[in-house]
């Protein structure tokens, strides 16, 4: 097996003949694993703010009743480029900047196996997002026909910039599948010895787990997206029943993707939750091997539940029943999960740094997430709650409560690993007290709006609704402003501050950074004293 492209000397001869590269250079051409995940990190963060503007668009609209400040065509582009922005350029790129920063790390290899493929894997993202947002700009608007551009609006009813669109996407995947291959590959084969599979961290197996799952679905995607171009510029007809074709179809290809990816989004903040939840309680996690089979057995359900998405679609009750029970099963694997988190804080010596109140939130916030998820599996329920408010607070909860809070959570845990400094604890607690409260005024009275009917993706409503509105919107605005802080303390952070040490975790063990919890002591005994 060649070694070319990880062996240590030949880079260090390299740099010997030409030098370090300097500046822009540097990040251009970089193949070292920490750098690319700085890229990843900080292209999500801005592409967090780009789809948190979009977002800020849709609630002044819906501030109050009647035409405000934009367009209807033009509100449906930003629910589209907000939800795509936000799924593929914020969660998913700093998911993988946390792989390529810590799973070589955790697992004891010397870089990713792929450097090369990881530089263009990142470098690809910023073309991708570059076309979509220029998509807006196009004669007859960007793409106005949701995130999950069904068909016919996407193929009969839309601009012509959803060939842009389509290209997009297609680069998108292609980043995330070679993303997904280099984790999978440096994971089998470069792992230290003595690294048995049972051994790895948690956040390297959710890794593992979900990079399997994005090469299953990727192509799905990219296979919909063709079949979108091609009825839309080509005379195919896979989706136009004038044709032969079913619109039907177009779902449920889209959500044989959909579905595991929204686990692709979440998987890997169970791996951060289960890194971070038994440092600050100073207690190994309870449950590690079952919480590697329950990571495993969602990924697998992952595939049998698409259809839930589709219950008023008019299928057999068979199959009705059939995705209503399965998408309850997954309920079971996750239930195992928060019970493994609660059992490792259980009589624990507890500290509340920030790291630990994003991880402690998220476990909260994430299982309203997952109980409103129940609800909508039930068939005949759903009927009701679809397409409305409810299932935008749902989502919500999984994917900011759960997703962005877990992102939030690392970032603070790793950050004085990442720049060498402490970041501000005052500054890190306001933004976590400010977040914690905007997005629960933000998102939870969607679910009494959802309730009481109010659809999603309109950019009016009836004025009953009203009140309920503005106070979601001010939750909005305040949600958006407090990650202005986060901002102001990672570049504080970067720039210097309070030295890390090596033990940066005050506890009882000095927690070493390449194992996710202390060196183990009984569970049951009286926890020692902190210092």
């Amino acid at each position: 097996m060649s070694t070319v492209t990880t062996d240590p000397h030949a880079h260090a001869e390299h740099e010997h003949h030409h030098g370090p590269a300097k500046g822009l250079k540097r990040w251009l051409y970089t193949t070292n694993h920490k750098d690319i995940g700085t890229l990843y990190l900080l292209f999500a963060l801005t592409m967090f703010f780009i789809g948190g503007a979009m977002a800020m668009v849709i609630r002044a609209e819906l501030f109050q009743p009647g035409l405000q400040i934009v367009q209807p065509d033009f509100f449906n582009q930003m629910t589209t480029v907000h939800g795509l922005i936000m799924v593929f350029g914020a969660v998913m790129p700093a998911f993988t900047g946390l792989a390529n920063w810590l799973v070589p790390m955790m697992i004891g290899a010397p870089d990713m196996a792929l450097p090369r493929m990881n530089n263009w894997s990142f470098w690809i993202l910023p073309f991708a997002f570059s076309i979509l947002l220029l998509s807006l700009f196009m004669e007859g608007g960007g793409p106005g026909f949701g995130w999950t551009f069904y068909a016919p609006l996407s193929t009969t009813y839309s601009s012509d910039s959803t060939a842009l669109f389509v290209f997009s996407v297609h680069i998108m995947g292609i980043s995330s599948i070679m993303g997904a291959i280099n984790v999978i590959v440096t994971i089998m084969n470069l792992r230290a010895p003595g690294m048995t599979y049972m051994k790895m961290p948690l956040f390297v197996w959710t890794w593992f787990i979900t990079a399997y799952l994005l090469i299953a679905v990727m192509p799905v995607l990219a296979g919909a997206v063709t079949m979108v171009l091609t009825d839309k510029y080509f005379g195919t007809s896979f989706f136009d029943a004038a044709g032969g074709g079913d619109p039907v179809l177009f779902q449920h290809i889209f959500w044989f993707f959909g579905h595991p990816e929204v686990y692709i989004m979440i998987l890997p903040a169970f791996g951060i939750v289960s890194s971070i939840v038994p440092t600050f309680a100073r207690k190994p996690l309870f449950g590690y091997a079952s919480m590697v089979y329950a990571t495993s057995s969602i990924a697998l359900l992952s595939f049998l539940v698409w259809a839930h998405h589709m219950f008023t679609t008019g299928m057999p009750v068979f199959a009705e029943l059939f995705f209503m029970y399965c998408t309850m099963l997954i309920a079971v694997p996750t239930g195992v999960k928060v019970f493994n988190w609660v059992a490792t804080m259980w009589r624990g010596a507890m500290t509340f740094e920030v790291p630990m109140m994003f991880a402690l939130a998220f476990i909260v916030l994430f299982t309203i997430g997952g109980f409103s998820g129940l609800m909508l599996a039930i068939t005949p329920a759903d009927f009701q709650y679809h397409d409305t408010y409810f299932v935008v607070a749902h989502f919500h909860y999984v994917l900011v409560t759960g997703a962005i809070f877990s992102i939030m959570a690392a970032a603070y845990y790793w950050l004085p690993k990442w720049t060498g400094h402490m970041y501000d604890e005052t500054l890190g607690q306001w933004h976590f007290w400010c977040s914690l409260i905007s997005v629960n005024v933000l998102f939870f009275p969607m679910h009494f709006v959802g309730l009481a009917g109010m659809p999603r993706r309109i950019p009016d409503y009836a004025l009953q609704f009203a009140d309920f509105n503005a106070l979601i919107s001010i939750g909005g605005f305040a949600f958006g402003l407090s990650q202005l802080l986060f901002v102001w303390l990672v570049v504080k952070c970067i720039k210097g501050g309070e030295k890390a040490t090596a033990q940066v975790w005050e506890g009882a063990e000095g927690l070493e950074w390449t194992i996710p919890s202390p060196a183990p002591y009984h569970s049951f005994t009286t926890p020692p004293e902190i210092k």
